[in-house]
């Protein structure tokens, strides 16, 4: 048992990671057209996320890793219940990748245009995809022992939008705040502008979705049951707090820190709520998936504690050095004689 509570903390864990990074390259690509006024701004954008874009999903690989060996009754549900959605984000997925690196093939400007808006639609699907999907799972599939009642048109209810909405809000606020320490010149000050105002987009939707998930999930019973872990939304209405303050004082590196937490823990605070479930059904509670009737065997859990224990902290050293090679602020103009890969 207490390697699957073990395991279950480290799906939540990866996919909070997962996002609190893709979800920079999200918002980034969402603000591009806003924050840019021509080609070369463009370009710079893109320029700040392009180094480092795919190594944040690096964590998507590992968190459906994670889920088809830690849990793999839940990942066969997951992608057969959910497969269309599911579909429609790998490719979203893909279709950002391709564009990114097209787009600098051709300095034609019918084709930089088109691979941008390529670009702009995917990484708005992406994102909205997956809180469309999570919604639904802090909602309750309809499941039986019999199998799957629901359809892909019934995952569009009130409340899987309002999440597919958050995602999108949240992952643009953290876009405008890291183009706001990495971009210089218009693109920075621009996003460092639009930051002000999303913050209270954020906070709007943040506040309609709490009221939201207290009619239409019960995802608040575990904290009413467990009072101490009112410890983890408190931390991420503190980080929200913080990325306003922080950017105020125009200490952006220290509001970006806090979006990542607040991202973070506003992850964590859904997985708390879904704990022991990791697909809970709304039509028959003995047919929800949880970390205890889903997963891997003993052996196969220790094992995949030791692999997790020994490569985890290689990928993080790893990233922390991409980081740290390409942490100098990217121009607003592309300076002659360097290349532009983008």
């Amino acid at each position: 048992m207490g390697l699957q509570i073990l395991w279950f903390i480290l799906w939540g864990l990866l996919w909070a990671v997962y996002f609190m990074l893709d979800g920079f390259d999200f918002g980034s690509v969402l603000l591009r057209p806003f924050v840019s006024k021509n080609d070369a701004e463009r370009t710079a954008v893109l320029r700040a996320i392009g180094p480092i874009w795919d190594g944040n999903e690096v964590w998507l690989i590992t968190a459906g890793g994670a889920t088809f060996a830690a849990f793999p009754a839940t990942y066969a549900d997951m992608f057969s219940f959910l497969y269309l959605p599911m579909l429609i984000v790998l490719f979203s997925l893909i279709g950002r990748g391709i564009s990114i690196e097209f787009r600098g093939r051709n300095d034609a400007p019918a084709w930089r245009g088109l691979w941008d808006a390529v670009m702009w639609v995917c990484s708005f699907v992406a994102p909205f995809f997956f809180g469309l999907i999570f919604g639904n799972i802090f909602r309750g599939l309809p499941m039986t022992l019999g199998g799957y009642a629901g359809s892909f048109g019934g995952l569009f209810n009130p409340y899987g939008i309002l999440t597919g909405v958050l995602f999108v809000g949240l992952f643009v606020y953290h876009g405008a705040l890291y183009l706001s320490v990495k971009t210089e010149g218009g693109p920075g000050e621009r996003a460092r502008a639009a930051a002000g105002w999303l913050w209270y987009v954020v906070v709007a939707v943040a506040a309609i979705f709490l009221v939201a998930t207290g009619v239409a999930t019960r995802l608040y019973d575990n904290f009413v049951a467990f009072p101490e872990w009112f410890v983890v939304p408190l931390i991420a209405l503190l980080a929200l707090l913080a990325t306003k303050l922080c950017a105020r004082r125009n200490a952006g590196l220290a509001a970006f820190f806090a979006s990542c937490l607040l991202v973070v823990t506003v992850v964590f605070t859904g997985i708390i709520g879904l704990y022991p479930n990791l697909i809970p059904s709304s039509l028959d509670p003995e047919a929800s998936l949880t970390a205890f009737n889903s997963s891997s065997s003993h052996l196969t859990l220790t094992v995949m504690t030791l692999v997790a224990a020994i490569f985890v902290p290689i990928v993080v050293a790893y990233q922390i050095v991409v980081y740290r090679v390409f942490r100098e602020r990217v121009p607003a103009v592309h300076e002659e004689g360097e290349s532009e890969a983008y």
